[in-house]
């Protein structure tokens, strides 16, 4: 195996670029997503709490979900080649393992694990290895939240499969869907999972997927940010609560720091001072049910054509094409 790696780096992911991103979060109090996966440390904190917390690593009959998603998909690529673009691909896990399946069927395979973190682009790259040839995986990585036209840097002459596992929840509907949109052509498909709120009432459900949030795990990781910063965990409290997204009909769960004391951030030239009351967003995940989930793709252009729901209704993987 070579001992180098090309990684493609989007302009989105610079240093300049970065820092913009890095001080308007500072600036609005709403932390971008991408600053709790910037380093090998907060990277093999989020592993540690995905191995823990996901349903999708302990819950066999989630296991057996994604595999009858994976199946399934492998099944509707007819073309003899597929390319595989992994949004937001983390560890890479899920996409190895579709990788596997589309593999059994004869295909020839390309891969793009794409990610926020160059970090977690290298884990996925070395489990695709384990299926496809290194001169068919191509590591980008970009911030999905502010990069525009990917299709010009993903998009290739083969049929699409586009991955999205586990991340439609860190996005509000209206700034990600257009661009995932944006990336399945007519002869391609999207295939991602939702966290879904389980059971028939919705608030009760999301109420009840709490405590997959808020423990010890989710805590260290997401305090990461803030202590790198030179934030002591006593300078305030982290909290987390759900709070209503009604233009999209939606609830998410929240994670605030509301500091307890008067702390001052200092970043080269810029200086940020949080007063005591004061209260950062570190984080934000919504929760779907498989209805929302259909209409709120469907103003995007999106259908689902199929969907698989574990058990316990707190996982869903929908397979979906353009609508028109």
């Amino acid at each position: 195996m070579s001992e180098c790696v090309n990684v493609t780096i989007h302009a989105s992911q610079f240093p300049e670029n970065v820092r913009r991103d890095l001080l308007a979060s500072l600036r609005t109090r709403k932390v971008n997503h991408k600053f709790h996966y910037d380093s090998f440390k907060q990277t093999q904190k989020w592993l540690a709490l995905h191995e823990a917390h996901s349903p999708a690593r302990y819950d066999e009959d989630c296991l057996t979900t994604y595999d009858q998603a994976f199946a399934a998909a492998a099944k509707k690529i007819k073309s003899k080649s597929v390319h595989v673009i992994g949004l937001g691909c983390g560890g890479g896990q899920k996409d190895e393992q579709l990788l596997g399946f589309l593999k059994a069927r004869g295909k020839e395979i390309f891969y793009t694990p794409c990610d926020v973190s160059t970090a977690m682009v290298l884990v996925a790259r070395q489990n695709a290895l384990k299926i496809l040839p290194d001169k068919n995986c191509f590591p980008f990585v970009c911030d999905l939240a502010t990069a525009d036209y990917l299709q010009k840097s993903l998009v290739t002459r083969h049929a699409s499969l586009v991955t999205f596992f586990g991340m439609i929840p860190n996005f509000a509907p209206q700034e990600i869907l257009p661009k995932l949109a944006s990336l399945v052509r007519p002869q391609d498909w999207l295939l991602f999972s939702a966290n879904l709120a389980p059971g028939k009432n919705y608030a009760a459900g999301v109420k009840k997927v709490l405590p997959q949030y808020d423990n010890l795990l989710t805590h260290d990781w997401l305090l990461t940010f803030l202590t790198d910063l030179g934030v002591a965990r006593g300078d305030g409290k982290l909290q987390f609560r759900i709070k209503d997204d009604a233009a999209n009909g939606l609830k998410r769960i929240v994670a605030d720091f509301h500091f307890a004391r008067p702390v001052r951030v200092k970043i080269e030239s810029e200086t940020f001072e949080f007063r005591a009351g004061e209260s950062i967003q570190l984080f934000f995940s919504y929760r779907y049910t498989p209805p929302r989930v259909r209409k709120i793709l469907s103003r995007y252009g999106l259908e689902v054509r199929k969907e698989w729901i574990s058990n316990s209704g707190e996982e869903g993987v929908f397979l979906c094409r353009q609508k028109w």
